[in-house]
């Protein structure tokens, strides 16, 4: 037989195998792709909003004076170099062409200023082109000068604009550094940088701007900037007289991570610094100082959730995918079955009929393999292994069955089967197979819920046991299902065979002596439906738990907060900004608690006035004994014998004490609450009334209503303006978040498709049968009307069955999965465990299926009615 001429015969069926192996290899072989360029650009988000502080490779070197002082650019510059070589892969990969180096002084005092005041020198390697001089000119070098009897040096140095406002460092002016070894500075410049944004900015913060720092048991404060000097002055800074520290910055270039590579870049990070301090010279006096090992560890345990559910929901999709293209191959075998049974009648060996049927079914599956895999590429990101083997898993899988089946059915020629009786019962070994895959799968979801996962999937990946229960759940769901159909079935056979009319006898009967094919239907559509379901459940509680997430956030609608305080015609522009309908004013600052170092966290607002905002939001604020006679959290009782105040539970157990704020005030502990929303969620923190104070400094407003924030930011311009909606915005359109997102909705709808499309082929596969049948009750007076009936209640106990079966199992996932899938990386940070029971797409996806099959059962009784009742009763008659 020509394959091609049997591909032409059989064009429908091999169309189907084609299409539906193309639509499987090219969502295996695509999605991963997807997946991991979102994965890629997620962590080069993550690195990019991240502070350069926190990302690149920073290099320390506390100078001691004699051999480790560095008094020339050019030998910053070299050791910047020798410093690249030492990188490993693939962290060396990450780097940025550039670096930069800065030599600086910390924690020098101006003389006679009480030790409140502190001008640091520092040198950066590029500073002259990443600052304007706004007053005065750039600093040109190093002079000399006396004071008190003694020869000091004397430094050009610039200043930023806020330490001039602040400290007083006006231009032209001379300050003495020092208390021991002293030096002279002479302000020539005042500049501001060019661009204040650049992330060069974030090693050097105290160039740019003053650090306040209030000391313990003082109540003034001590002020701090760096003063820029040239790089002649570089001969003169050395660290037998000051405190000097060198720096070499190695940037990392974000636009070139790799979620792949993230494993190792924290490795690398530790051999770096273990290269470095067996280096000769000043490096084995060196420190490195990176977050990026921290930051990569969040993302990375982000990334195992999200590859987790991946797995899990790309898993199910790939089961369903086979599951429907062995039934194509079972559509594809039934066409061909004649043409295989005569030529295996007239002397062909049973190698030659598998031959061609399983050359046949690798034609079709081949090309549409070949063809899927080919259109993957179209989609963005890096090549995996999975893109290569998932068609050949597909391929291999589509003609194994093919040749498996042929050899077990044309085993002996002329092999009489009869598949209208009942099967026969299945043996003992089987039923104790089936009971242990049962019990492994129960035994298997328990022990996840006892104790969770066996390993650190973010360090040393995903667990096989995560990723065999659910497999194993709806294997044994599968199973129970198979052998508690026909119990309720022959029930309903029973109760109509007593009814009057045949038609629901005949249907249920025929449902009850289904065909050996009919189990393929159950392992497709209920974990079709259980992933689907799992995928929406997931995708619906993470939703919920993002909103709630974005209120706890912010803490109102909209919230304004400035380190100033805001006057009141500034709160009265917001007033009158439209979409404004409340606002509650509020102060927060740090008091000192009693008369110790201790600090904590205050804010005075007025609960009541808040919590009538707040109205309707999934928020609860601790509400006064009016408000609720059973409140969730403490309530503020009326004022005793101190400011009513609630404490978090570090606060716990003072009763009345007194903070320092503006003046000393008393507080009486009423409650303790955990967190605020919108405020706080851990450490040390008090909440007093809004009129705790005789003048209330207003820094932070409360708002409801619908304004636009950038109507809100032009009225307050010195505040920093947040919404809920911005928030949730921000949560959502997180690139990890959008790619779950995303690919569980492509999962479902794919899962849907399947199931819908193997509900159709098993109406086509058992349509010849089911024709000839109805040809003989035609004979007997059946009408047009009760062979569509039929029809439904023959494949209709089975989807429903089935559909049940697969709604529970995806209900029950998300709970057997809990412990094994954290999805707060996807949440805003709050763990998402209570999912909501929205029934409304299982339902749809059940009724869908309902109604194709139903529709399905019309189409054949229209189709069949075309036939001739002699022409059905011809061929292949049984008689």
């Amino acid at each position: 037989m020509r394959l091609l001429l049997l591909a032409r015969v059989h064009l429908g069926a091999v169309a189907v195998l084609l299409l539906l192996t193309l639509s499987a290899c090219l969502l295996v072989s695509g999605l991963p792709r997807v997946m991991q360029a979102a994965f890629d650009q997620a962590l080069r988000e993550s690195l990019a909003g991240a502070p350069a502080q926190r990302t690149d490779l920073t290099v320390a070197l506390r100078s001691n004076g004699g051999d480790q002082d560095l008094r020339e650019p050019a030998l910053f510059e070299a050791q910047g170099r020798r410093l690249r070589t030492l990188v490993p892969a693939p962290l060396d990969g990450l780097l940025a062409p550039t670096g930069h180096a800065s030599a600086k002084t910390y924690d020098t005092p101006v003389y006679d200023s009480g030790g409140l005041m502190f001008v640091n020198l520092g040198w950066l390697s590029d500073g002259d082109r990443r600052v304007t001089w706004v007053e005065g000119r750039a600093p040109r070098g190093v002079s000399q000068t006396r004071w008190r009897g003694t020869t000091i040096p004397l430094f050009e140095v610039g200043v930023v604009g806020e330490a001039r406002d602040r400290m007083g460092l006006g231009l032209g002016e001379t300050r003495i550094l020092g208390e021991s070894d002293f030096a002279a500075v002479k302000i020539v410049g005042i500049f501001r940088a060019k661009d204040a944004t650049d992330r060069f900015w974030s090693h050097h913060g105290d160039v740019l701007n003053v650090r306040q720092v209030q000391p313990t048991g003082k109540l003034d404060l001590e002020r701090y900037t760096t003063a820029l000097i040239p790089d002649a002055a570089l001969t003169r800074l050395s660290g037998d007289d000051r405190n000097l520290s060198y720096q070499w910055v190695l940037p990392i270039d974000h636009r070139s991570a790799d979620a792949l590579d993230v494993p190792g870049l924290s490795v690398a990070v530790d051999e770096f610094e273990r290269l470095m301090r067996l280096q000769p010279g000043i490096y084995q006096a060196s420190t490195l100082a990176t977050g990026l090992p921290t930051l990569l560890g969040g993302f990375l345990t982000a990334l195992a959730t999200a590859q987790t559910i991946m797995f899990l929901v790309l898993g199910g999709l790939l089961v369903v995918a086979l599951g429907v293209i062995v039934l194509a191959v079972r559509l594809l075998i039934e066409r061909m079955e004649h043409g295989l049974t005569m030529t295996r009648a007239r002397g062909g060996s049973l190698p030659q009929v598998v031959g061609v049927a399983a050359g046949l079914t690798g034609l079709a599956a081949g090309s549409g393999a070949l063809a899927g895999y080919a259109l993957s590429h179209l989609f963005p990101g890096p090549t995996l292994p999975i893109v290569h083997l998932g068609p050949v898993v597909v391929l291999g899988t589509a003609v194994a069955y093919a040749a498996a089946l042929v050899a077990v059915t044309h085993r002996a020629p002329l092999h009489e089967r009869r598949d209208d009786v009942a099967a026969a019962r299945p043996s003992a070994r089987r039923i104790t197979l089936e009971a242990l895959v049962i019990a492994l799968a129960l035994a298997g979801a328990y022990l996840l819920r006892t104790r969770g996962l066996t390993t650190q999937v973010a360090q040393e990946g995903q667990d096989p046991f995560l990723l065999l229960v659910p497999l194993a759940l709806t294997l044994a769901a599968a199973l129970i299902t198979m052998r508690c159909y026909p119990y309720p079935l022959r029930l309903f056979v029973r109760l109509a065979a007593r009814m009057r009319p045949a038609v629901p006898f005949l249907g249920l009967s025929r449902a009850a002596r289904a065909r050996s094919f009919s189990v393929l239907p159950v392992l497709i559509l209920l974990p079709a439906l259980a992933v689907s379901v799992f995928a929406s459940v997931i995708s619906s509680g993470v939703s919920s738990t993002q909103r709630l997430a974005a209120w706890q956030r912010v803490g109102a609608p909209i919230k304004i907060t400035s380190e100033r305080e805001l006057p009141a015609d500034a709160v009265e522009r917001v007033r009158q900004v439209p979409g404004v309908t409340r606002v509650v004013p509020a102060q927060t600052a740090t008091v000192q608690v009693g008369h110790t170092p201790e600090r904590a966290q205050i804010i005075a607002v007025d609960l009541a006035r808040w919590r009538e905002l707040l109205a309707g939001t999934p928020i609860v604020l601790p509400a006064t004994p009016a408000a609720s006679a059973t409140p969730a959290v403490p309530a503020v009782p009326a004022a005793s014998a101190g400011i009513p105040a609630l404490v978090s539970p570090e606060l716990r157990g003072r009763g009345t004490f007194e903070i320092g704020w503006r003046s000393r005030l008393r507080i009486t502990t009423q409650g303790v609450i955990a967190t605020l929303p919108g405020f706080f969620t851990e450490g040390k923190f008090i909440v007093v009334p809004f009129d705790v104070d005789r003048r209330p400094v207003v820094n932070t407003l409360l708002i409801s209503g619908d304004a636009q924030e950038a109507a809100l930011a032009r009225a307050v311009p010195q505040a920093r303006v947040e919404s809920r909606a911005g928030v949730l915005a921000a949560i959502q359109h997180d690139p990890l978040t959008s790619t779950v997102s995303g690919t569980l909705l492509v999962v479902t709808v794919a899962l849907t498709g399947y199931a819908l499309i193997a509900v159709v082929i098993t109406l086509v596969i058992g349509a010849a049968d089911r024709a000839r049948a109805l040809s003989f009750l035609r004979t007997l007076g059946l009408s047009d009307r009760q062979a569509e009936r039929l029809t439904v209640l023959e494949i209709l106990p089975m989807i429903l069955v089935t559909t049940l079966a697969g709604l529970a199992l995806g209900l029950g996932l998300p709970a057997a999965l809990g412990p094994g899938v954290d999805l707060s990386a996807y949440a805003g940070g709050l763990p998402v465990g209570d999912y909501e029971l929205d029934l409304i797409t299982p339902t749809a996806l059940a009724g869908g299926l309902a109604v194709v099959a139903v529709l399905g059962a019309y189409a054949h009784t229209a189709i069949s009615r075309r036939r001739s009742l002699g022409a059905v009763l011809r061929v292949g008659d049984l008689t």
